[in-house]
């Protein structure tokens, strides 16, 4: 499903205009890029968390050439879908 077919749907389904759904959508999706930016996470009950996860510095390889390169510590968002998420989807 697209952002245009879910903005549809959503529209649909609560009888709002398109256009205030996507500003709607535009905001959520703000929010939670910058929450999680700072370090926050944000648990949307029945979906799931998003958050940012440390990831240790390692030894990776490049493909091309099989030379060993340094892989430095990072951050990276994470996103651990609910119990009740879950169970819909198996």
């Amino acid at each position: 499903m697209t952002n245009d077919e879910l903005i549809a749907k959503v529209a649909e389904a609560t009888g709002q205009k398109k256009i205030d759904i996507q500003k709607a959508m535009d905001v959520m999706i703000e929010t939670i890029t910058q929450t999680v930016k700072t370090n926050g996470k944000v648990n949307i009950t029945g979906l799931g968390i998003f958050k940012l996860k440390d990831k240790k510095a390692r030894v990776g390889r490049n493909p091309k050439t099989g030379e060993t390169v340094q892989v430095p510590a990072r951050k990276a968002p994470k996103f651990l879908p609910s119990k009740n998420f879950k169970e819909i989807v198996n």
